[in-house]
């Protein structure tokens, strides 16, 4: 991630046309051009364009104000983000009922730790509104009676808070393409299993009933594709031999907040980069840093016996020959 180039996401349902008339506009505009990427998921068009604006033509507000008319001649929705621009970064909280992960980013940023501001709380159920209440921050449901949320309530708020990262604090619904694509490498989730295992719902219980010894906790980037997205952090524990699925949340909610609050972290810091699938750290070995499990592992794991076969046929090789396997 950076914040020296400008982001453009262009949301819609129909792609004819409209992609030639962006890329006309920026060029007309002494727009760079730096990456632009498409997609299609269930009938939602999007295009995320990464672009160098230090050398354009018009100001900031009319160019936002210019593709946002461009969006509307094709029914579409355009947003300008000009990264290097903003000095204090806001964070929405998406949660349901779960409190540990949102009490643990409300500490973090009570105490300064956070280089971003909770700007919003959001919940498709109203139950932990009074922990917002505490640190002040403003909490909005927009969950029905049965918790079914609604995502143009969602995405207003989101718009109205001006937020550069959503944080999904075990918010226990599916977000649909409509938000996925605004929000683009811009949404970080929580998932309690060691992914790409698990995936879903009940992913403790799942775990449990495929009898794994050591079950987990990861942090990573939301897209279309549920739970498949970029890792960022992820936490391991030990499966006690008699664990039911209780127990396993016990043990694994202190670390969906700890990985969480790491991601969170170190997407604010730029220290992330998304390529190929992958979420990739800039410095790897940077202090304080625990991208999986902690360096004591490491330290109790045998060293020896490794597989030396490649070295002990170059050996022969100098020799006699050697048949293949």
């Amino acid at each position: 991630m950076t914040r020296e180039s400008t982001e453009i996401a262009l949301i819609g349902t129909d792609e004819s046309g409209v992609l030639a008339e962006l890329t006309t506009a920026l060029y007309d505009r002494d727009v760079e051009l730096l990456e632009l990427d498409q997609a299609v998921r269930d009938g939602t068009f999007r295009v995320n364009a990464r672009v160098d604006t230090d050398g354009m033509t018009v100001s900031q507000s009319v160019l936002r104000s210019e593709l946002q008319a461009l969006g509307d001649e094709f029914d579409a929705d355009v947003r300008v983000r000009f990264p290097s621009s903003c000095d204090d970064q806001s964070i929405a909280v998406l949660v349901t009922k779960e409190s540990h992960c949102l009490e643990a980013l409300l500490e973090a940023w009570d105490d300064g730790e956070l280089d971003a501001d909770i700007g919003v709380v959001i919940g498709n159920h109203d139950d932990l509104r009074p922990l917002a209440a505490e640190y002040d921050v403003p909490f909005h449901d927009v969950g029905d009676e049965n918790g079914s949320p609604d995502e143009d309530e969602l995405l207003e708020l989101l718009a109205e808070y001006d937020t550069d990262l959503v944080a999904l604090a075990r918010y226990i619904q599916i977000l649909s393409p409509e938000v996925v694509f605004r929000y683009e490498d811009r949404i970080i989730n929580v998932h309690p299993s060691l992914l790409p295992a698990f995936p879903g719902a009940a992913a403790y219980r799942q775990a449990l009933e495929k009898g794994v010894r050591i079950a987990g906790v990861t942090a990573h980037y939301v897209t279309t594709d549920l739970d498949q997205g970029p890792i960022i952090t992820q936490r391991a524990f030990n499966v006690p031999a008699d664990a039911a699925e209780a127990d396993l949340k016990a043990l694994g909610q202190p670390l969906e907040a700890e990985a969480l609050l790491e991601a969170i972290e170190l997407h604010l810091e730029d220290e992330l980069v998304i390529g190929d699938g992958r979420a990739m750290v800039e410095k790897p070995d940077r202090d304080a840093t625990q991208l999986g499990a902690p360096a004591a592992l490491d330290r109790a794991n045998p060293e020896a016996p490794v597989d030396e076969r490649e070295s002990l046929v170059a050996d022969d090789r100098e020799g006699t020959a050697v048949a293949d396997d």
